[in-house]
């Protein structure tokens, strides 16, 4: 360990900076934002700390530094653009046995400032011990974009709670299962994020109140049409906290490896034709290992509420008094079309969007007179086995037999193919393909010669895995 990682209470405590640059600006918000009694020294100061010197935030001191400054002082920032004047200071703080940061040379500094995501209270701090900047700082914009900005009022809510805690359950393994379910609890996190008070509230009781191994949930997650990296951050969060992950085929491989590596794993896949898993076994499947008290997360293709059964999954958890909640993912439709070249909507060829499943219930049947009006984009959904059924519809409704289609089998993903032609070809195309597979028909299809390259992987390049 080359630093030693190190919170500083500075409230109140008095620190000097030396240098009014803009390099000590930022240096100088982060030790007011700390709460130190800040003086400042320099020949020149910009607008920022005349501002700060006029409202009382901090104490200026126009001249020379002067190692008498130092006295009474916790710690000592050196932010000057001269390397001479730097070291100067270093010295003068080291014969005082003050901690002291040289911008620019954390080498010869006896501490270092990292990279900070603040949650306060919440505090996480990312170095590289001076060397490679650069890196902690991508890596503090990567953890930034991962944590959710209501975590600062759950470490607030949770301090407030510590002696509750601590006299509800009388064991530690118990009172860290309680602490466990409630930084893990959804529904609570986001009445949190939309300062829901009351709402807060009535979760932390109702945690309180019912016995820890009876305090299960579901989350039903979107997985995206197959590329990993269209996984939302919240679906990737609900995914890592998960006991419990029951997924179907259409989740992919690469999106799979990201889940917690000590979850369980139950798959319920379907295919076309051969359900080895009934919707109503997995129905069960997510009560009864929510009984148990295990959060679980319902991994499911695309969006769960877009031809993903998840409303009906939602029914049955809701008759059985679970909790549940919802994490929207890119549907199908979207992504497939996105890494095809093919707008679903565009002002000359279609101002509308229908999304169709290709198997209703039996049941039912689809309005195929209004199906096949122009300037629309129709996308089937599983309708791979239906392409037949769908071309005669269309064109026995009077849709043009030149109107144009596509077909996309695993689309998003390092195998995905395309196959374009004319809805009176739609029958003989769906041979090219296998299943999972999507059908798109309307005059955007058309776009897809120009707009191809656009959307090609070597347009949009993966970034560099950190």
């Amino acid at each position: 360990m080359d630093y030693f990682p190190l919170f500083c209470q500075l409230k109140g405590r008095a620190c000097l900076l030396v240098g009014a640059g803009d390099v000590a600006e930022r240096k100088a918000r982060l030790l007011l934002d700390a709460g130190a009694a800040l003086t400042v020294v320099a020949l020149d100061f910009t607008d920022a700390f005349e501002r700060w010197a006029e409202s009382g935030q901090l104490q200026k001191i126009e001249g020379e530094f002067a190692a008498s400054q130092l006295d009474d002082k916790w710690l000592v920032i050196a932010a000057t653009d001269s390397d001479t004047l730097n070291m100067q200071v270093s010295e003068a703080a080291e014969a005082r046995r003050i901690f002291c940061n040289l911008v620019d040379a954390p080498e010869q500094a006896s501490f270092i400032m990292p990279s900070i995501i603040d949650r306060s209270p919440l505090m996480i701090a990312v170095s590289s011990g001076g060397n490679a900047p650069v890196l902690a700082r991508l890596m503090r914009e990567r953890l930034e974009a991962t944590l959710p900005l209501h975590l600062g009022r759950l470490a607030e809510l949770a301090g407030s709670l510590r002696q509750r805690v601590k006299q509800h359950y009388s064991d530690g393994m118990t009172r860290r299962r309680w602490w466990e379910k409630l930084f893990n609890h959804q529904r609570l996190a986001q009445s949190l994020a939309n300062n829901d008070i009351p709402q807060s509230e009535a979760f932390i009781e109702q945690l309180f109140a019912q016995p820890i191994e009876e305090q299960g949930e579901v989350v039903l997650v979107g997985a995206g049409p197959g590329d990993a990296s269209l996984l939302t951050l919240k679906a990737l969060q609900q995914m890592q906290l998960a006991d419990v992950v029951v997924y179907d085929r259409l989740v992919s491989d690469e999106v799979l490896n990201l889940v917690r590596r000590d979850a369980e794993r139950i798959f319920v896949g379907k295919q076309a034709g051969n359900h080895c898993v009934p919707q109503e076994q997995i129905n069960q499947i997510l009560v009864e290992q929510a009984q148990r008290g295990k959060r679980v997360v319902r991994l499911k293709g695309g969006d769960p509420f877009i031809f993903g059964r998840g409303g009906e999954e939602l029914e049955v958890l809701a008759e059985a008094g679970i909790g549940f909640s919802v994490v929207p993912g890119i549907t199908a439709a979207s992504g497939c079309s996105a890494y095809s070249g093919i707008p679903l909507t565009h002002r000359d060829h279609a101002q509308s969007l229908r999304l169709i499943t290709g198997h209703a219930k039996k049941d039912s049947s689809l309005d195929w007179p209004c199906l096949a009006q122009g300037k629309q984009t129709l996308v089937f959904y599983m309708g791979l086995s239906q392409a037949g059924e769908i071309q005669h519809q269309l064109t026995h409704h009077g849709l043009a037999v030149d109107t144009p289609v596509a077909l996309i089998e695993n689309g998003t993903t390092p195998a995905q193919k395309v196959v374009t032609g004319e809805l009176s070809q739609l029958s003989e195309l769906a041979t090219q393909v296998k299943s999972p597979s999507l059908i798109i028909v309307g005059g955007v299809v058309a776009l897809r010669e120009k707009l191809n390259w656009f959307s090609s992987a070597e347009a949009n390049p993966q970034p560099l895995a950190l």
